[in-house]
């Protein structure tokens, strides 16, 4: 229960605007300003307990505690290790990012484009650190993480050996805002050895907040010249590069003067032409600001003589900065891959570039509830989480001259890293995209069940893969769609985020139940009651004609056993006999009468009718996965969210739920539905209660 209300003050957080760059959440609830302050008073350097400088911050085996690579480390302060340490000097360049024995050139890579995007760069870095006056051995960085921002503090011991430091670095030595920044990432992903291996599109997203695309250039989409034109027209940041086949090519130059396993950004794709023909350009930059390009359209190349002085003016040719042009086909036919980071709205304030339009949401695959698998798994893959999005409005310039909605989709799985020290892996998981039929087309206050969905081929599917996030771009008619993320095999759980990114702008939402209940109140009075009826209840009452709840939950067990033998159950606890009293029981004596009972007995009935209809092997149990269907026929309406709570309190091991248990959640759901409607304020949704009110209810 403490968690639950954890994570409802956490999304109350998220309404109020916690989670945003400009109001990044607190990683481990440290705040920067007040523990800068308190070291400040106390004349004291920061030591941060909860990424302390010790062996389990490294890592866990290639640098666990044990590992001959992790013998002679000793943490070091910047002023320990040079006179004049400076946090960033002269402005943040490549050079300052050289790396050390840890395998994660793909974040250095993101951080090295980071430094052409001083205004990206500044969202991540935030300004006014130093080592100078107010220094106080504690800095902070700020990342994106699975949906939100988060606030990273950091203490600036650094891990060394003889004398140096162990990881990044820079070239000079005396700066130090990436070692740090490295420092800050490896505290949000558990340690240091969680950040080696990855793709550098990783980094731009948690660098970014916004959604990356990996195109492999040997199987090159039709129209990616466009989409690079697109994407460097809204902002997006472009990067690419040339595989390498071992590692002794790293950074080898080709004869071209390309640089092999080397991070490069595409800043420009124009069309020129040339003797009445146009010819696909692509500008890209090397960080290193020398060893260009020389093939064809490099700088000074006889292909320039033949194009306009004014298409030369536009296309901005310039000379020796570690910028060049090329042709579209040399791009493609040198560089192995390219990778588009498409940012979010608030990431851009200049008026020059166009923006997407960004749209995200958390979820959860819960074994019994919502881990329903792909859709080769019929019987639950309903199950999952669903989201709609209308389009409406077609794109202004589509890729292939039909008009249609371009739609970017990525499916991110959370925490992936800091699962790798337990030893965790990544589901695999994907996405399939349908079509909203006419009847639900405008509603969100409903989940399509398999009459919708088994009926209907996917229009859109996406690949499953077991990688932290599968991301892939539509071109859809306008219309209405529902996306289902799931893992490949159902009973497999995991937290993700969604996010939509469209051109024009979409309605997104959950699709989930309105919560609410159609119980329709049974009034009888003793002359309605048949006597045979009256009979057998004197026989269980006694003198007083009251059952109470010892004597309920007896002769409901009795019955269960004797006649009902094709029930599996473990018996009705005393808890529910409680609960049953609790709804039933009109004069407040905590006992049943006539009339009370026999409403009982009706509504049994009706419980044990539902039971059967959705205990489709005829097991004498009912799949959690049929809980939301019985819930409806038996008059309630529940979302995702609390039919995972009821899961979990109701479900065996096995996920399945016997009728004991079926009829204990039926009347808790009636009792708590009657309580709310109780307390209401002016049906507004909300009731408001003082601590001894909510104590009351609460153990009632």
């Amino acid at each position: 229960m403490t968690s639950m209300a954890g994570k409802l003050a956490h999304l109350r957080e998220r309404d109020q605007g916690v989670g945003t760059n400009q109001h990044a959440v607190k990683f481990c609830q440290q705040d920067f300003q007040a523990l800068k302050h308190q070291c400040l008073e106390a004349g004291r350097l920061f030591e941060d307990d909860r990424f302390p400088a010790e062996s389990r911050s490294l890592g866990y085996n290639e640098l666990g505690p044990y590992s001959p690579k992790t013998h002679g480390v000793v943490w070091k302060r910047p002023t320990e290790l040079c006179s004049n340490p400076t946090f960033i000097d002269g402005g943040a360049t490549r050079t300052d990012i050289c790396q050390g024995v840890l395998g994660d050139c793909w974040l250095l890579a993101a951080i090295a484009s980071l430094t052409l995007e001083q205004q990206v760069l500044a969202r991540v870095v935030p300004a006014g650190q130093s080592f100078d006056e107010g220094y106080a051995g504690i800095f902070h960085f700020q990342f994106w993480q699975f949906g939100e921002w988060v606030d990273v503090v950091i203490d600036d011991r650094l891990p060394t050996r003889d004398g140096e430091l162990l990881f990044v670095h820079s070239a000079t030595g005396s700066e130090f805002w990436s070692a740090l920044l490295e420092k800050a990432y490896a505290k949000v992903n558990s340690c240091y050895e969680a950040l080696s291996g990855g793709t550098t599109t990783e980094g731009f997203e948690d660098f970014t907040g916004g959604i990356a695309e990996i195109y492999q250039l040997n199987k090159a989409p039709a129209h990616l010249f466009k989409i690079i034109q697109k994407a460097l027209g809204l902002g997006s940041l472009l990067g690419c590069s040339i595989d390498i086949t071992s590692k002794y090519e790293t950074e080898a130059v080709t004869a071209q003067k390309l640089v092999k396993g080397h991070a490069y950004s595409v800043t420009g794709a124009q069309v020129v032409h040339v003797s009445g023909r146009e010819v696909e350009l692509i500008r890209i930059r090397n960080p290193w600001g020398k060893v260009e390009w020389i093939g064809a359209w490099s700088d000074g190349s006889r292909e320039w003589a033949s194009v306009c002085a004014d298409e030369r003016t536009k296309l901005g040719h310039v000379s020796e900065d570690g910028e060049f042009w090329m042709s579209y086909s040399d791009f493609v036919g040198h560089f192995s891959r390219v990778e588009i980071c498409n940012l979010t709205p608030d990431t851009l304030v200049s008026e020059e570039v166009g923006h997407w339009n960004s749209y995200q949401f958390g979820g959860v695959w819960r074994v019994g509830s919502t881990a329903g698998g792909c859709g080769n798994n019929p019987a639950t893959f309903c199950s999952n989480p669903q989201f709609a999005v209308r389009l409406e409005d077609v794109d202004d310039d589509p890729l292939d001259g039909e008009e249609g909605c371009t739609l970017l989709v990525g499916l991110m799985q959370r925490d992936g890293r800091r699962g790798l020290r337990l030893g965790r892996q990544l589901n695999t998981a994907g996405f399939a995209i349908y079509q909203v039929p006419e009847q639900y087309k405008g509603r969100t206050n409903v989940h399509l069940g398999p009459d919708v969905l088994l009926r209907q081929q996917a229009v859109a599917l996406s690949t499953f893969i077991n990688s932290r996030e599968v991301c892939e771009r539509f071109n859809l008619p306008p219309g209405e769609y529902i996306i289902v993320p799931s893992t490949f095999e159902p009973h497999k759980k995991g937290s993700f985020v969604l996010r939509v990114f469209s051109e024009k702008q979409a309605a997104t939402s959950e699709m989930e139940d309105d919560i609410d209940a159609v119980v329709k109140e049974t009034e009888i009075s003793e002359s309605d009651v048949d006597p045979h009826f009256k009979y057998l209840f004197k026989q269980i009452a006694g003198n007083d004609s009251e059952v109470s709840v010892f004597e309920l939950v007896r002769v409901l067990n009795k019955v269960v056993s004797q006649s009902k033998s094709d029930l599996k159950t473990d018996g009705f606890s005393l808890e529910t006999g409680r609960h049953i009293v609790s709804l039933l029981d009109k004069d407040g004596s905590a006992k049943l009468g006539l009339t009370e009972f026999h409403i009982l007995w009706m509504k049994i009935q009706k419980y044990l009718d539902i039971f059967k209809n959705h205990d489709t092997d005829g097991s004498g149990t009912m799949s959690s996965h049929e809980m939301r269907a019985a819930l409806t026929q038996a008059g309630f309406k529940v979302n995702s969210a609390v039919l995972q709570i009821i899961v979990c309190r109701y479900a065996n091991a096995q996920y399945a739920i016997d009728f004991d248990c079926f009829v204990g959640c039926l009347i808790r759901l009636e009792m708590l539905f009657k309580m709310f409607k109780t307390l209401e304020a002016d049906g507004s949704g909300k009731m408001e209660l003082d601590i001894q009110q909510w104590l009351c209810l609460a153990i009632n």
